[in-house]
């Protein structure tokens, strides 16, 4: 189902693991849920240790129910092309030109796979929220040269999806099941796909909560053996063009988020749905500086802030936060 950023105000935490900083903290998880759904949140879902812990779906939500993840779909991206590489179907660094052949004769053939995720392969984004189809992606030329700039948009994710295309000689969303959501269980409500019945990479994936923390989970975990931890930590890498960009994922780097009243440790987020992952390790901060990040305007951080102190707050409702290492296997509280 499709929503907008001012009906669709869910929430989620995202806490697998924690360091020490946090051990002490409580969350009051039912003051966070009552805030949520007084601004219209359709989705509240707290996941420790790697287990759903507490959920709420007012308004019309539901745990069944699929909201359609926007530029989180993204993150699909850089994991499918992981596992790829550790599939040797490809290599990061291999020209993109090696598969599309239309491009060897002209400047595009400089361009690596690397170039086309960290979004610096000098060929321009696009319009925002308007994937091309494959063949008008790969049609269009370089601008600049490639990793001499960065360009946010939907066009180098569709140029993937061609590429994914002639490698597996098929749908590259067929790739990304086999790969990765069909063993972790995630099953998505939907996925768009454009005039040419090819899926969109940058955007249009409709995730359950209850999916869309395990996908993080499975990320915060280095892809829990299913997906090779060498590369898929390439994904969070940053590239010289940005170094808050890495192979599809935003990161969050030192400083870029203001810690406000927050615990010390305690990564406050942007992204739909409104989350905070609990957790001062890299990998946690790429996931709550990607997977959610982006899609929060200027307009609604009074209204973030508000909702972490509720849910930050000490209560007689609220949850002892995670220990360090208390990782354990992703599940589903019943």
């Amino acid at each position: 189902m499709a929503f907008d950023r001012r009906t669709f105000l869910a929430a989620s935490i995202a806490a697998c693991a924690g360091p020490p900083a946090l051990a002490q903290a409580s969350f009051n998880f039912g003051a966070a849920a009552a805030y949520s759904a007084d601004r219209r949140g359709v989705s509240l879902l707290v996941m420790q240790g790697g287990r759903v812990v507490f959920e709420d779906y007012p308004n019309g939500g539901g745990g069944d129910r699929g909201w359609e993840l926007a530029s989180g779909t993204k993150s699909f991206t850089g994991v499918m092309a992981a596992a790829a590489v550790q599939d040797r179907l490809l290599d990061w660094d291999e020209f993109a030109a090696d598969t599309l052949g239309e491009w060897r004769g002209d400047e595009r053939r400089a361009i690596t796979i690397r170039h086309l995720l960290s979004l610096a392969s000098g060929i321009e984004g696009g319009p925002i929220a308007r994937p091309p189809s494959y063949g008008d992606a790969i049609a269009q030329h370089a601008v600049a040269a490639p990793g001499a700039r960065f360009a946010y948009g939907p066009t180098p994710f569709q140029i993937f999806g061609e590429i994914m295309r002639r490698k597996t000689n098929g749908d590259p969303l067929d790739y990304l099941h086999r790969r990765v959501l069909d063993p972790l269980g995630i099953a998505p409500t939907h996925w768009r796909r454009g005039s040419d019945g090819m899926p969109h990479l940058p955007s249009g994936a409709g995730l359950t909560a209850r999916d869309w923390a395990r996908f993080g989970c499975f990320v915060l975990r280095d892809g829990e053996g299913r997906v090779d931890a060498h590369a898929l930590a390439q994904c969070f890498v940053g590239s010289r063009a940005n170094p808050g960009y890495g192979l599809s994922w935003w990161l969050l780097r030192e400083g870029s988020c203001r810690r406000g009243g927050a615990p010390a440790g305690l990564a406050l987020t942007r992204r739909w749905p409104r989350a905070w992952a609990a957790s001062s390790w890299p990998r946690a901060q790429a996931i709550s500086g990607s997977i959610w990040r982006r899609a929060w305007t200027s307009s609604l951080r009074g209204r973030r802030r508000a909702f972490f102190k509720r849910c930050a707050n000490a209560g007689a409702t609220g949850m002892a936060g995670p220990t360090p290492n208390s990782c354990g296997p992703c599940s589903r509280a019943e």
